[in-house]
């Protein structure tokens, strides 16, 4: 019997979960492709929103469609840093389930996170979709792989 990679999750790796999602302005979306039998990836803005995330899309957009007509995703949050190899970098895979949201409730704060938006944030075409995690696959670095649940970015 193999040993798993994966550890067990302690409060170390909920503070590193939290502090990517709540430190992220940008990840890459995967979508069911809603135009082939593949997935597609695109980099978007993010902003956190309690243990959800939420993104601000083009209706004009391929990945847009694809929440429209599947609202099965995925982000990948985090950056590597400026230095050493990408992969020994903290990030996370943020399982989720897509619903359109009320982008107005959110302007003021999106608008503070991403001030460049001011320029579209109002556009009729632009639709928010709020992504509620159903897991969370954390790589925090070599050996420090967790699979965390949603709850588990509720702050302490």
């Amino acid at each position: 019997m193999s040993k798993s990679a994966v550890n067990e999750t302690n409060e170390e790796a909920r503070e590193l979960a939290r502090r990517l999602l709540q430190g992220a302005g940008h990840a890459a979306l995967a979508v069911n492709d809603p135009d082939g039998p593949a997935p597609l990836a695109s980099r978007v803005a993010i902003m956190a929103d309690e243990r959800d995330a939420l993104i601000l899309v083009s209706d004009l957009s391929t990945h847009t469609r694809g929440l429209r007509s599947d609202g099965n995703c995925s982000l990948l949050i985090g950056e590597p840093g400026p230095k050493g190899d990408p992969l020994t970098h903290p990030r996370m895979t943020f399982i989720a389930e897509a619903f359109a949201t009320d982008k107005l409730a959110h302007r003021e704060r999106w608008l503070q996170r991403h001030p460049p938006a001011k320029l579209w944030f109002d556009f009729a075409d632009f639709t928010m979709f709020r992504l509620t995690p159903r897991r969370i696959l954390l790589n925090g670095g070599f050996g420090k792989a967790y699979h965390l649940m949603p709850e588990d970015l509720d702050p302490q």
